[in-house]
């Protein structure tokens, strides 16, 4: 049994945008939502970066059925954990129940703007755990002080919380972010098929918890199109995690992506308009032991083509293979 997810990709649709494709989402019948959080796009074709949490607390309010989720948030640059954990509150307050917390260890793209410069990736995890173990506290009502290595609180107090606290995803690249995870989350984030990656999370106390993957995907009737598209926006995902979270800009993303072809791309998502491909795409996470996938839709302008095309086709396809949720 897995969940279909909808991803609002805030690299390629401004914020007005990105909510009424959410709404349309939940109408589609999607079984949840996740929204990027960046400061740039990742290549300057994608052409937008609006704040991911006006976004959010907009669509909590479009919306009464979806779950909606951040895929991910850095809480360690750009955003001080204490800051954090008052929007996930309000975002909980807002949503009704219906916010997940998902955070990770942060792209140099996003996080560069505040200064400071990027430190090692042993450094960044630390950060993070320190990062959740702030963002716990304050969900547990009270004042929090805090004197730590990479963070200081000083009698802080969340004054609305919702009775339940939102959960926390954890995104993994590798063993070391597994065990973070599986330590501290409530559920782990991926963007990789990698059943390693769920294994290590279980080893580390991971085991049945939630664990949420995503997948690229490109629909076009024509699928020359999806290619010319997807190769034009997306050529940048198979870079792979330790390259992708130290590039700086956008620019870097073109030079490094310059030699990537379009039949590179299409090997590797999904484009056209045949549902098959794309259950194939899904598959590999479904059989790594993911409950939960989020396909991302490839270009803004495109999104209510696919919805209507997700509704009517897609969904029907992937519930036939994959199964259907009991809500």
């Amino acid at each position: 049994m897995v969940r279909i997810g909808y991803t609002m990709m805030t690299e390629q649709a401004g914020p007005r945008e990105l909510v009424d494709h959410v709404v349309r989402a939940e109408e589609a019948g999607f079984d949840f939502s996740v929204t990027s959080d960046h400061y740039f796009p990742w290549l300057r074709s994608q052409g937008h970066s609006p704040y991911a949490w006006s976004v959010l607390g907009a669509a909590a309010q479009a919306t009464s059925r979806i779950p909606l989720m951040t895929y991910v948030t850095c809480p360690s640059f750009r955003y001080h954990p204490a800051v954090i954990a008052q929007k996930a509150a309000t975002m909980q307050l807002l949503s009704e129940g219906r916010f997940r917390l998902g955070l990770g260890s942060g792209e140099n793209l996003n996080e560069h703007v505040v200064g400071g410069g990027w430190p090692s990736v042993d450094v960044r995890h630390e950060m993070l755990e320190e990062a959740v173990e702030i963002i716990r506290a304050l969900f547990q009502g009270g004042h929090v002080n805090h004197r730590g290595t990479h963070f200081d609180v000083e009698s802080a107090r969340l004054w609305d919380l919702p009775q339940e606290a939102p959960p926390i995803g954890i995104a993994v690249s590798g063993e070391k972010s597994c065990a973070l995870a599986g330590r501290l989350g409530d559920l782990v984030i991926a963007t990789e098929p990698k059943a390693g990656l769920l294994e290590a999370f279980d080893r580390h106390g991971g085991a049945g918890k939630p664990r949420v993957g995503q997948l690229p995907v490109c629909y076009d009737p024509d699928r020359d199109t999806a290619v010319k598209r997807a190769h034009s926006q997306f050529r940048w995902f198979g870079s792979g995690w330790k390259v992708n979270s130290e590039l700086p800009h956008p620019d870097s993303f073109e030079a490094a992506t310059q030699f990537v072809t379009p039949d590179d791309v299409a090997e590797a998502i999904p484009c056209g308009d045949d549902p098959e491909a794309f259950v194939d795409a899904v598959r590999p996470y479904a059989e790594a032991g993911f409950t939960e996938i989020a396909l991302v839709q490839i270009g803004g302008e495109s999104q209510p083509a696919y919805l209507d095309w997700s509704e009517k086709t897609l969904l029907p396809a992937l519930r036939d293979a994959f199964g259907s949720p009991a809500s």
